[in-house]
This record gives structure tokens, sequence and C-alpha cells, in this order.
């Protein structure tokens, strides 16, 4: 039976607000404002930081340099990117509002510890992973491989590489027909952030990261689900390792 308004008038479906949104499509530009909000409120770019080239986001970001630019105008309106003639834009401000990752606001993991999140990674990212293997397409396949090309040419540069690592790991979790396990995956990604940036950092950081980011997908190629799933622990335990001993450094010996 068709859905009822109180008054025995039917409903439109686009009047309910979850198929509104899947069915009204939202600009481009501001799909990477958001974008770029996040990556302020996750803590991966911080005040003063200037941002990667258009050029740079755009491959990152798997967008055209217009759409980019039409992202970074937005976030300017709001005084959250500082536009400068002849110099590199740069954040102005971290507060950019509620900001939704997966299905939780940024930095909302961040409330829980480590050793939690850690498991709850190992536990759902193992699935959602092989999920993927299983029914991974070429389209995604060939947006990995060009999220590991713009990795390469970032060796030296941790903010571009830590760009394009989240796009990298969020294209793998979106490939998982699980949506809701794919956005849970997701918020887990976030956690701690600013851990992560100061990690890869590390002299050989990148590289080790860009090595397992390259084991993952030869696995998700191969559509073999208990490699890519175990390629994926290995990386994930790399996180949990580098993030565990800064957070210690910070409070406590380094183990």
């Amino acid at each position: 039976m068709p859905l009822q308004r109180k008054s025995g008038d039917t409903a439109h479906l686009t009047e309910l607000p979850t198929l509104r949104e899947a069915i009204v499509k939202r600009p481009i530009t501001n799909v990477i404002a958001d974008k770029l909000a996040g990556l302020i409120a996750s803590g991966i770019l911080q005040v003063g930081d200037p941002l990667p080239s258009e050029r740079e986001l755009s491959v990152a970001l798997n967008v055209s340099r217009d759409a980019v630019r039409g992202g970074i105008q937005i976030l300017a309106a709001q005084g959250i990117l500082e536009i400068s003639q002849g110099a590199r834009t740069r954040v102005r401000r971290s507060d950019v509002g509620p900001v939704t990752v997966g299905f939780a606001t940024a930095r909302a993991v961040d409330a829980y510890n480590l050793d939690s999140v850690h498991a709850a990674r190992l536990l759902v990212e193992r699935q959602v992973v092989a999920d993927a293997a299983i029914g991974i397409d070429a389209r995604r396949i060939a947006q990995l491989e060009a999220l590991l090309a713009s990795q390469k040419n970032a060796l030296d540069d941790p903010v571009r590489f830590l760009i394009s690592d989240r796009e990298f790991h969020v294209a793998i979790y979106q490939a998982s027909p699980n949506r809701l396990l794919a956005d849970f995956s997701t918020d887990l990604y976030a956690y701690m952030m600013e851990y992560r940036r100061e990690a890869v950092g590390r002299p050989g950081a990148i590289a080790t990261s860009y090595a397992d980011h390259v084991a993952i997908v030869e696995a998700l190629k191969a559509r073999d689900p208990v490699a890519a799933a175990e390629a994926f622990a290995v990386h994930t335990g790399r996180i949990y390792a580098t993030t565990q001993l800064l957070m210690q450094g910070e409070s406590g010996p380094s183990a």
C-alpha cells in the first residue's frame, strides 16, 4: 500500500528525507568543499597549512580543477580558507562546524581508546575488504591505481599523501556492498588523525604505507578476499603500532 499522510493524501517519495537526499544531486563544488572541511575537522589539514595545488588536489580527489577551485572558494567565503594572490591557499581556521565523516561527526570516534578502535577496525575492515575484493569492478580498480600513482609522487609530502590516503581507504570501503559497514569503517579510519599525520612525517613511513597499499591493490585485483583482508590487517597493524607509540610519547614512556 502507498504511504499515507494523516489526512489520507499519498505522500511523495521525494518528501522522505533519506530518499530526497539520494535523489537530489549536490553540486560537485559543494561535495569538494565538504571533503576539504572534513580534512580540516579530522586534523589532516591544520590551521596555517598551505593546501596542495589545485592540480594535486584534483588528482587526489579524482575531480576537475574547476571543481577544486569552486570548493576552495566556498570555504574561503566562509572564512575557513584564506586565498592570497601569488601565494598558496592556507587554512585560516579549524572551526568548520559539525562535519559528518561516515555516519558520525568528525572526531567522534576519538572519544574511545586506541585498543578498542583497533579491535573494531580488525573486525569490521576484514569483512568490508573481503567483500570489496569479491565485488570490486574495473572502475574502482582504476581509481585505486590512480591514487597509487598520486601517492608515489607524494612520498616527501605528508599532507598530500594523507589526503590521497583517505581517498584510497574510503574507495575500498565503498566497494563493499554493505554501506553501513563502509561508513563505520570510514569513521574508524579517522581516529586520532593528528597522530597519523605526525607518524607519516617520520623517515620511511610514507614509503612503507605506499608499499602496503600496493599489496592491498594487488590482492583486490586478484579478487582474493583472504589476501586482501590479510594485507589490510598488516597495514592497520602498522597504523596501530605507530599511533600507540606516539600517544605514549606524549603521556608516558614509549614501549
